[in-house]
């Protein structure tokens, strides 16, 4: 089949972001109102650091910044994790990573579903963090098997949608009529919906096992609760908001404030009440679980890195837990985090952190053309004929995720689940193997190392 009759990709995601986006600030105003701080204080940030605009630039990270967003879902059972799998890969979004949530109190399990080519990326970088319901954790037996009852009974998906998904995997895309009608009935799956599946009696049951199990069983579908764009300055975000009338969590999760930002760092706005109505009943009930979230992301680190991370937030999580200690958190944090390297190339040299490689000034990579040393990339790093462009982070961190999820639930919303982690029957719902982020961005920095060692081969003639 001709496939340039086909949509790419790419397009599609673009499309499909943009409408969920549009879908969004329609039922949450709110959100709209956080575009445009964060919108403001990306352009203030970049109008004020010459440096950090020109490095953005060079790496194609601008063109992706005002469209980049991550989004947020939650399904019930492994045929519509499965289904939503099918409907993701239509616009070349993958299942990357496995997140057990249960270890902070909430009954899912997760991945991201993200593009994971170097185009794609700076196409157009969409993600949505997906969980799943872990049934097995609602203690009472009976309403375990009445939730597993009503989630059999739903259907998410408007009717053809997954099977012009599929007829986009047999012939390898879609049209453009195609195309127009999977974005439309894709973004519908996500809706809000404001009638209740249940009456009141079973709704208040689930919310008493955990406001997530409620918000996954008693609804049509998987309603969006949440979208992120991203800022180049989350701590001023933070402070902004409240002059905007946008009440804003406490902390910011993640690592402290760097000269070099390192993995994601995400803050939030409380979760909106919102009205809904029961099955059989007159009158209204609220409902809380949408809320509004920013993430500002650094440079994505090694297996190595993330250890030393994990081992620091434990550092800072222990000394809070001592009675003499009289710091905040984010001092403790910054305190810290000061044993982390704040230096570029000292993380690559002690392979914390993963990058890509260019040229740092074409007239001194001519001139180290020209004396005819042999191919050394950490020599030429040290010397200053190379540049280091940091990999950004495209994945989440389980613990920031569930600080936003409690966050947004209250402190009285605290579960003490064993971590039970379950990857093998995570992936068996899904139907196929998570990919390893890892592993996607080590591939990512020897595919820039190689590139440009084919470039000095070819430019010095050896």
């Amino acid at each position: 089949m001709d496939t340039s009759v086909f949509v790419s990709k790419d397009e599609i995601r673009s499309r499909f972001s943009g409408a969920m986006s549009a879908m969004y600030q329609q039922e949450v105003p709110q959100y709209g109102a956080l575009l445009s701080l964060v919108h403001e204080i990306n352009a203030s940030v970049l109008k004020h650091d010459p440096a950090l605009h020109s490095a953005l630039r060079q790496q194609s990270e601008l063109t992706r910044l005002d469209v980049e967003r991550h989004g947020a879902i939650r399904v019930g059972t492994a045929a519509e994790l499965k289904g939503i799998a099918t409907i993701f890969a239509v616009m070349g979004m993958y299942p990357v990573g496995y997140y057990d949530l249960s270890v902070a109190g909430v009954p899912v399990h997760s991945t991201a579903f993200r593009p994971v080519d170097d185009h794609a990326l700076q196409t157009n970088p969409f993600r949505v963090f997906t969980s799943l319901l872990r049934l097995e954790l609602i203690e009472d037996a009976n309403l375990r098997a009445q939730a597993a009852a009503i989630l059999s009974q739903r259907s998410i998906f408007p009717s053809g949608l997954l099977e012009l998904a599929e007829q986009a995997q047999v012939a390898g895309g879609l049209t453009e009529p195609q195309a127009k009608e999977f974005v439309a009935a894709a973004t519908a799956v996500f809706r809000w919906h404001r009638q209740a599946t249940v009456d009141q009696d079973t709704y208040r049951k689930l919310h008493a096992a955990h406001r997530l199990v409620a918000d996954i069983v008693c609804f049509k579908g998987p309603h969006i609760n949440h979208l992120t764009p991203r800022t180049l300055d989350i701590d001023a975000v933070q402070e902004a908001m409240p002059q905007r009338g946008i009440p804003a969590k406490e902390l910011i999760e993640g690592p402290p404030r760097r000269r070099h930002p390192i993995l994601l760092r995400q803050t939030s706005f409380k979760a909106l009440e919102e009205e809904i109505e029961f099955v059989g009943q007159a009158g209204v009930g609220s409902h809380t679980a949408r809320f509004g979230e920013i993430e500002q992301r650094g440079v994505a680190l090694t297996q190595a890195g993330r250890a030393l991370y994990d081992s620091l937030l434990a550092q800072t999580r222990d000394a809070g837990q001592q009675a003499a200690t009289t710091q905040t958190y984010a001092e403790r944090l910054q305190h810290v985090f000061a044993q982390f390297p704040d230096d570029s190339d000292e993380m690559y040299e002690r392979g914390l952190a993963f990058f890509r490689f260019e040229p740092r000034d074409p007239a001194i990579w001519q001139q180290e053309l020209a004396a005819g040393r042999p191919w050394n990339l950490p020599d030429l790093i040290k010397r200053g004929v190379v540049a280091l462009r940091p990999i950004t982070y495209e994945d989440f961190l389980p613990v920031s995720a569930a600080g936003i999820f409690q966050s947004n639930l209250g402190d009285a919303e605290q579960k003490n689940y064993v971590s039970q982690a379950a990857r093998s029957e995570f992936e068996r719902d899904l139907g196929s193997p998570v990919l390893d982020e890892i592993e996607l961005y080590r591939a990512a920095q020897t595919r820039s190392e190689h590139a440009l060692h084919q470039r000095f081969l070819a430019e010095s003639g050896a």
